[in-house]
């Protein structure tokens, strides 16, 4: 007999071997069992603070400069050679001290002059009056013609007008004398001379300035309040949102330029009635002391004006406010430790960790402060004590422990 022929071709083996294995592998997979959904994630743990109003301070800031509360220009009154330029320049100078000195010699020369000529209409008006006295009772006894006595009643006037012309020359070279030496009008800082001794000084002249003088003490701080600003104190007040002080009565402060407190307070002194039509603004001005000569001139310092309230002010942690697309927002928990998302509008910084809510918020409301990034809008939250440290996340079934 012929070899018996296998039936099945290697193609129809390679077939045949191919449906056993999906067979087995199907079998295997009926045979396991399905994995458990995975838990449900824990709801995120926050801090909240719920919504008290108060009264707070209101403190309105302004960028200020300070000037002189007097400052004075020293100009000569009369000319002559500068002699002596007697003060130290840029230093304090008192009251009545002497900051220049003109050569005085010729001005000397003037009075004396003015004196000698004083004596001699004195001496004239002594004969005149001398003369009246003899020739008045024989007129009168009608010795004399009245013409005389005319004649010596205006001698005599004439003489006592010479006296009183001469007394003014007198006056007059007595002053300029003393304008000779030129002293400081007010107790102050003095700049620097602008003429150098031994320089020509004309008093009708530029060369008449010499420098000048500036008061520091009290000193003037100035700061500018614009129609904006003005518009929004009103709408403020209207609104019973800022109570003004009595007889708007402000304390006012200052931050020197590094931020430092200014150890003086003042009070508002002058406000201009009428807007500038280059900046629509008008100035407001203060006075403050100054003992020790701490603010110069032309600083640039912060005021603030203390002494309005804000009542029932609604402040909170500056970390609780989360900027958005349409502007800031909190997360507020309602009903059932549901989370919220809740628009507000901001105001003022209080001090360096809090800011104020103008509007969005009510008393009563809680408001996540800390843990605002893991919450989700409309979903539940844990609420536990600030500062309490976070939950671990929980692990699925069957995942592998040491």
């Amino acid at each position: 007999m012929s070899p018996s022929v296998d039936p099945f071709t290697p193609a129809l083996r390679g077939l045949a071997t191919a449906c056993a294995l999906v067979v087995c592998v199907a079998g295997i997979g009926g045979c396991t069992k399905e994995a458990p959904p995975p838990p449900p994630r824990p709801a995120p743990q926050v801090s909240v603070l719920a919504v008290t109003p108060r009264s707070i301070p209101y403190v309105a800031t302004f960028v200020a400069q300070t000037e002189s509360s007097r400052q004075v220009n020293i100009v000569a009154r009369v000319s002559g050679f500068l002699d002596r330029i007697a003060y130290r320049e840029g230093e304090l100078v008192k009251q009545g001290q002497i900051m220049f000195q003109l050569d005085s010699k010729p001005f000397q020369a003037q009075l004396n002059a003015a004196r000698g000529e004083l004596q001699a209409q004195q001496a004239r008006h002594a004969t005149a009056q001398a003369n009246y006295g003899r020739v008045k009772p024989l007129a009168e006894q009608d010795a004399l013609p009245q013409a005389e006595l005319d004649r010596a009643k205006g001698e005599l006037d004439s003489a006592a007008a010479a006296v009183f012309a001469a007394k003014a020359k007198v006056e007059e070279a007595e002053l300029n004398l003393g304008y000779a030496t030129i002293t400081a009008p007010v107790t102050g800082l003095a700049s620097q001379s602008l003429q150098r001794q031994g320089a020509f000084v004309n008093s009708m002249a530029e060369s008449a300035k010499l420098t000048y003088v500036a008061a520091i003490d009290p000193i003037w701080v100035n700061f500018s309040i614009s129609q904006n600003q003005l518009a929004h104190w009103k709408e403020s007040v209207g609104k019973g949102r800022i109570v003004p002080p009595k007889n708007e009565n402000y304390d006012v402060e200052l931050a020197m330029p590094d931020g430092s407190p200014y150890a003086f307070q003042g009070k508002i002194s002058f406000a201009d009635p009428s807007f500038s039509a280059d900046t629509g603004s008008f100035l407001v001005r203060a006075v403050l002391p100054n003992p020790k000569l701490e603010l110069r001139p032309g600083m640039f310092v912060t005021a603030k004006l203390r002494g309005a309230t804000r009542p029932n002010a609604i402040v909170l942690p500056q970390l609780a406010v989360q900027q958005g697309s349409n502007g800031h927002l909190v997360y507020v928990i309602g009903a059932n430790d549901i989370a919220e998302v809740r628009p507000v509008v901001v105001g003022d910084y209080q001090g360096e960790k809090d800011i104020l809510i103008v509007e969005g918020l009510h008393a009563g409301d809680r408001v996540v402060v800390d843990g605002g990034l893991r919450v989700v809008p409309g979903k539940p939250v844990t609420i536990v004590p600030p500062g309490a440290p976070a939950a671990a996340p929980a692990k699925p079934d069957g995942a592998s422990r040491k």
